[in-house]
């Protein structure tokens, strides 16, 4: 019966003994698994942190040679750029986009217009808060899908009162997106929540600032600044100065050789 007894007793040590060996594998496991996810985290947020901060402009953004590509362009012709820049968060913005909005079909329909846009922030500033740097980018994730011109034109139908910051919520700038339709909204979603052309808003709104132009919004026809559209410049006069711009620019190319007859 001792005999038996002792068996018992060694076998549940080696039991308990065995069971403490597992136990500490298990423990082993979870820090490693701890440590493992805990660095997936840090990574996640460096990687988003620096997406952020990239300057990495939209798809089909343009720009000088050796500059960082700012411009937004709708429907790219010759001979004249229609420099165009705009405020999300600005009302002066909004009522100059929607009171030019025909003009600016008409002129893109005569092919011989391209109209740039750049986006700024400057409101911010003004009003404090971030909701024309969120819209900005908002923007720029649309024109990776082609949809720049139909989403500013719903931004344009909801902007909120520029006091309230309300442009700073993705939600509402996601329902914006909705409504200007024929947006990918994961690939839009996963844009705004990355902050994937912060960046690329940041270096806009530095060189508008720099630039010294005024408030916006600011129309320039090749580059030349044109008088503010606020109070000097109306659709009408708008259209006798692009044309004029492509009559000169057209009258200065050289002439395209006629082709030698063959003998």
């Amino acid at each position: 019966m001792v005999a038996s007894a002792g068996k018992t007793d060694n076998g549940g040590d080696a039991t308990r003994k065995s069971s403490r060996a597992k136990w500490r594998n298990y423990a082993v496991t979870a820090v490693g698994l701890a440590v493992v996810c805990g660095a997936a985290v840090v990574v996640g947020q460096f990687s988003r942190a620096n997406e952020a901060t990239a300057i990495e402009p939209p798809s089909g953004a343009v720009g000088k040679t050796g500059d960082t590509k700012l411009d937004l362009p709708v429907k790219p012709t010759i001979p004249v750029t229609l420099t165009v820049y705009e405020d999300p968060r600005s009302p002066d913005s909004r009522a100059f986009a929607q009171q030019y909005a025909d003009t600016f079909s008409r002129l893109l329909a005569s092919g011989q217009v391209q109209i740039n846009y750049r986006l700024v922030t400057q409101s911010d500033r003004q009003y404090g808060g971030t909701g024309a740097r969120e819209a900005a980018a908002a923007a720029a994730c649309a024109q990776d899908q082609g949809r720049f011109g139909p989403f500013m034109d719903q931004l344009w139908q909801h902007q909120p009162a520029p006091t309230t910051d309300g442009l700073k919520d993705r939600k509402l700038l996601k329902e914006i997106a909705k409504k200007a339709k024929k947006i990918e909204h994961d690939t839009f979603d996963l844009c705004l929540d990355r902050g994937s052309r912060q960046g690329w808003v940041k270096k806009a709104q530095e060189e508008y600032a720099a630039s010294g132009l005024g408030p916006v919004p600011v129309v320039q026809v090749n580059g030349r600044t044109l008088p503010d559209p606020r109070t000097q410049l109306t659709p009408k006069k708008l259209t006798a100065l692009v044309t004029k711009e492509a009559r000169q620019v057209a009258a200065a190319a050289p002439a395209t050789p006629s082709p030698t007859p063959t003998p």
